[in-house]
C-alpha cells in the first residue's frame, strides 16, 4: 500500500484505532409522562456522544405516534473502545405531527451513562456485540386477506419482525410502514444487516407480527408466524414464500378458524458490504476542494478584528481550520471561493502543492481582492457536483468528492443551497462546513439535518446525509486532531454508503470478478 493510503488510514483511525468491536444499541421507553392532557406524546430518541467536552449527535430514532412506552426499531451502531470512557446521552423529544425537527419539539427527558455501563443496567437500553458478518439482506413483504379489525373501514396493517435471543427475549429488528385501509398490503422493501436480523445464525427463530394501526397507539393484533432466515433464503431463487398469519386466541375459540390472512415474502437478496479500505485499495481517489468565504462580513483583512487578519505571530481562524483539516488529511487540494474563482488566480490549474501551497495561495490573494457580499455557497456546491456527476456516470469507484467550506456564518442563497445539496446527495460527494467566528450558525445546523431531514424548496428530501457542520469555536482550545477527527470521522461511512447503495464494488474486486468470468 502506498504512503498516501497509509496516511489516510492513520488519519481516519482505520489501522491504529484501538476499537475492539462494534456494538448495537436498542432503545425502548416505559411510562413517559403525558404532558398533553388531550393526546399522548409522539416520542423520538436522540443518541449523543461526548467528545472533548462537547455533545455531538450520533443518530436518532424514528418517531412513534401516540405512545408512552415506545419500542424503537432504529438500531444504533457504535464503536466500543475498552480503554476509553465513552459517555452517552439519550434524549427523548415529543415531535408534533406538523414538524419533524427538534427545535419545535418538547423535550421529555434525558439519561446519561457510559457505553460500558449499558450492559450492566437493568434498563431500557440494551447493547449487543456484533459478529464479523457485515453483509446486508434486502427483504420485501406483502400480505393478503388479512382480518378486518375496523368497523367503518378496512384494517391499517403494519408488520414487525423480532429476533428471538438466546435467553428467550425478543429484539425488534424492523417495523414496516403502515398501509392504510388495505387488507392486502404491499410493504416497501427494506435492508437490514444479517447481524441485526439473526446474529449471523441463519437458523435463529424470527417472530413476525401483524398489527392494525390505531391513532391512539392501542394497535389491534391481527396475527403472527415464526420463521428463520434459512427458510427466507428460498425466496432468493425468485420464488415466493408465504406463511399463515395466526391469531392464537381465535385458533382456540373458533372451530372453523384457519388463519387471519397470509403473509408473503416476495424478495430476499443478500448484499455484500465492502469497507472504506476496500475502495481506497481498489484505487478510489478522494478529491478534496476547499471553499473560502471572502465576503465583507468577515471584516477588512487589514483590521486586526477581521477573521481574515494575518497576524505576524499567530494564524487566524481560517488558517487554523486549514491546518486542522489539511495537516491531518491526505487529499490533493484546490482552493476555490463561493463565487467560483481560484484563489491562486489560475483557473486552468487551481491545485496547490501541499499544505504550504494552500497557505501561500490564501495569504497571497488577500491583498489582491476586495471583500464583498452576498454570501452564496450554492455555486461552489454545484461546481463540485458537476465533477461528481461525471464520475457517477462511469459507474465505477474511481473518485469521491469532498467539499470543505470555511465560512463566517450567514448565507444569503439558502433556497438554492438546499436545492444544490439535495441534488448532490445523489452523487459521490460530501460537504463539510466549518463555521468561523461567533456568528449565527442556525442555517448551517439546518443544512446538517440536525433539525430534521433536509428538503429542497420543492419538498424533495436528501437521498442520504452528506453534510457535516462543525463550529470552529467549539474546538478553539482543543488539539488540531480533535477537530479533524470530528469532521473526517463520517467520511468513510459516507463513501461506503454511496458505493454500496449503488451496488458499485471496489474496482479491484470488479476487475477480478470480470477476469474470472471470462477466463477459459
Amino acid at each position: 500500500m502506498s504512503n498516501i493510503y497509509e496516511s489516510a488510514a492513520t488519519t481516519l483511525g482505520l489501522f491504529n484505532s484501538p476499537c475492539l468491536t462494534k456494538v448495537e444499541l436498542r432503545v425502548a421507553c416505559k411510562g413517559i409522562s403525558d404532558r398533553d392532557a388531550l393526546s399522548k406524546p409522539d416520542p423520538c430518541g436522540v443518541l449523543k456522544m461526548q467528545s472533548h467536552g462537547q455533545w455531538f449527535e450520533v443518530d436518532r430514532t424514528e418517531v412513534i405516534r401516540s405512545s408512552i412506552s415506545p419500542v424503537f426499531s432504529k438500531v444504533f451502531t457504535v464503536d466500543y473502545y475498552f480503554e476509553e470512557v465513552q459517555r452517552l446521552r439519550f434524549e427523548l423529544h415529543d415531535i408534533s405531527s406538523n414538524h419533524n425537527g427538534l427545535k419545535e419539539a418538547d423535550f421529555l427527558g434525558a439519561m446519561e451513562c457510559t457505553l460500558g455501563q449499558v450492559n450492566a443496567r437493568d434498563g431500557r437500553v440494551t447493547a449487543e456485540e456484533l459478529s464479523g458478518n457485515d453483509d446486508y439482506v434486502e427483504l420485501a413483504f406483502s400480505a393478503k386477506k388479512l382480518d378486518d379489525k375496523d368497523f367503518f373501514s378496512k384494517s391499517d396493517p403494519f408488520l414487525e419482525i423480532f429476533r428471538v435471543n438466546d435467553d428467550g427475549t425478543a429484539s425488534l429488528v424492523h417495523r414496516t410502514e403502515t398501509i392504510m385501509n388495505n387488507l392486502s398490503p404491499v410493504w416497501k422493501s427494506f435492508k437490514v444487516s444479517l447481524n441485526t436480523l439473526c446474529s449471523g445464525d441463519h437458523e435463529r427463530e424470527l417472530k413476525c407480527t401483524v398489527w392494525d394501526w390505531d391513532s391512539n397507539g392501542k394497535h389491534d393484533f391481527i396475527g403472527e408466524f415464526q420463521t428463520t432466515f434459512k427458510e427466507m433464503k428460498a425466496a432468493m431463487d425468485g420464488k415466493q414464500i408465504q406463511w399463515e398469519c395466526i391469531n392464537p386466541k381465535y385458533q382456540v375459540k373458533k372451530k372453523n378458524y384457519r388463519n387471519s390472512g397470509m403473509v408473503i415474502l416476495t424478495m430476499c437478496k443478500i448484499i455484500k458490504m465492502h469497507s472504506f479500505l476496500d475502495y481506497i485499495m481498489g484505487g478510489c481517489q478522494i478529491q478534496f476542494t476547499v471553499a473560502i468565504d471572502f465576503t465583507a462580513s468577515n471584516g477588512d483583512p487589514r483590521n486586526s478584528c477581521s477573521l481574515h487578519y494575518i497576524h505576524p505571530y499567530q494564524p487566524n481562524e481560517y488558517l487554523k481550520a486549514h491546518f486542522c483539516h489539511l495537516s491531518m488529511s491526505f487529499f490533493p487540494s484546490s482552493i476555490q471561493v463561493s463565487h467560483d474563482f481560484a484563489v491562486n488566480f489560475d483557473e486552468d490549474n487551481p491545485e496547490c502543492a501541499g499544505i504550504q501551497g494552500v497557505v501561500e495561495a490564501y495569504q497571497n490573494c488577500l491583498p489582491k481582492i476586495q471583500l464583498y457580499g452576498p454570501t452564496n455557497i450554492a455555486p461552489i456546491i454545484q461546481k463540485v457536483a458537476d465533477s461528481a456527476s461525471e464520475e457517477m456516470h462511469t459507474k465505477e469507484a474511481m473518485e469521491y468528492f469532498i467539499l470543505l467550506i470555511l465560512t463566517d456564518g450567514v448565507i444569503t442563497d439558502m433556497a438554492d443551497t438546499r436545492e444544490a445539496i439535495v441534488h448532490a446527495s445523489h452523487l459521490p460527494m460530501s460537504v463539510i462546513i466549518v463555521g468561523i467566528g461567533n456568528a449565527d450558525f442556525s442555517d448551517m445546523q439546518m443544512l446538517d439535518g440536525d433539525d430534521g431531514i433536509l428538503r429542497s424548496p420543492k419538498g424533495e428530501p436528501v437521498l442520504r446525509d452528506i453534510v457535516q457542520f462543525v463550529p470552529f469555536h467549539n474546538f478553539k482550545h482543543a488539539s488540531p486532531a480533535a477537530l479533524a477527527k470530528s469532521v473526517l470521522a463520517e467520511v468513510p461511512n459516507q463513501v461506503v454508503d454511496y458505493y454500496n447503495g449503488k451496488g458499485i464494488k471496489p474496482k479491484c474486486l470488479s476487475d477480478f470478478e470480470s477476469s474470472r468470468a471470462f477466463s477459459p
